[in-house]
């Protein structure tokens, strides 16, 4: 059976956070693949102050989710669904769950989480509502027996140039939120960058400035953050293509108590581009390949000039189409697929 066999005229309730368009794509692959989709954003609102209060201190916002999510139950109440899709579960209230699954006893229960479980502590309180629970994080799948899955990159990805075919801007390209040690790496690279005569672009996304602000008061780590090259509008999906597409190395600084692969990874590889991480962690997949990855210490970086000079070198065929939106689609919603990522892993 394929997936669009499995999506073909379902109705498909979809929850996700409003990350870098993400949702949308996630939602108009599952349309084009025979599903009807109605989706809610997790948040009740999307702008800085909310997501900012969801982070610091939740119960401030509470009144105003729950009041959200009733209005949501009155919406679905009136439909049938055959799944319900959860992305991450930050948000989302118990009760809304437990009313769903009373009146929707037939529907199929799906969670992700892209996020570890020691950054999002409230997925934990919901994963008992799911008939089906994935995580990208190796650990996270041992420690709390969830079904491990990494990331995709999206079909557009497919379509960039490659390196000799293209007018290159950047020699490595950094694209991240704002977080722990983000800026301190990134900031000792471009200037070894620079003093190798390669070009830098960093783009640093911060939530909401009320976000900033309490991290710069509590976070250690913000203390050196430049308040000025941080940026409150999160980038387009064209703009992520465009800035690849110009790009010949990409940066990735993964969270340091994070193993979980970032969407960086996948995007990277979609992309056929070379990769900086400090995850040491992607050495132990199947992809991984050091001509095209180079692993670097978080405190004590070294990078020799000859690995933005090499060819990227192509995967595995089937491993890469895996690693599409269809094929993570496809493990979500059909038979769990055999692990093929970690040896060890189930």
């Amino acid at each position: 059976m394929i997936i669009q066999e499995v999506l073909k005229n379902k109705n498909v309730l979809f929850f996700s956070v409003q990350t870098f368009d993400l949702e949308k794509e996630i939602k108009n692959k599952l349309i084009s693949l025979g599903a009807n989709v109605d989706y809610f954003d997790e948040r009740p609102r999307n702008n800085n102050l909310t997501k900012g209060l969801i982070r610091i201190k939740r119960s401030l916002v509470q009144n105003r989710i729950d009041k959200y999510y009733r209005e949501i139950l009155q919406f679905t109440n009136k439909k049938h669904y055959d799944f319900l899709f959860v992305n991450k579960g930050e948000v989302i209230p118990e009760f809304f769950l437990d009313n769903f699954k009373k009146s929707q006893p037939e529907c199929q229960c799906i969670f992700y989480t892209w996020d570890s479980f020691s950054n999002n502590k409230h997925a934990l309180s919901i994963l008992k509502y799911f008939h089906k629970k994935f995580t990208f994080d190796s650990d996270d799948a041992v420690n709390y027996g969830l079904d491990f899955r990494p990331l995709f990159y999206l079909d557009l990805y497919t379509e960039i140039k490659a390196i000799s075919n293209v007018n290159k801007k950047n020699d490595l390209l950094f694209l991240g939120t704002a977080h722990s040690d983000r800026y301190k790496i990134s900031s000792r690279i471009a200037k070894w960058c620079e003093s190798n005569a390669l070009n830098t672009y960093c783009y640093y996304f911060m939530q909401g400035k009320l976000v900033y602000f309490y991290k710069k008061l509590f976070d250690k780590t913000f203390q050196e953050f430049d308040y000025k090259k941080l940026s409150f509008v999160s980038l387009k999906s064209q703009d992520l293509f465009n800035l690849y597409n110009e790009s010949k190395v990409i940066l990735d600084i993964n969270h340091p108590w994070q193993k979980g692969l970032t969407m960086r990874t996948f995007e990277t590889i979609g992309a056929r581009r070379k990769m900086i991480t400090t995850n040491e962690e992607i050495t132990k997949y199947s992809f991984y390949n050091p001509n095209n990855i180079l692993i670097i210490s978080r405190d004590d970086v070294h990078i020799d000039v000859s690995f933005f000079e090499s060819d990227y070198q192509e995967i595995d065929a089937v491993l890469y189409e895996k690693m599409s939106l269809k094929g993570w689609l496809s493990c979500l919603f059909m038979a769990t697929e055999p692990n093929v990522w970690i040896r060890g892993i189930n």
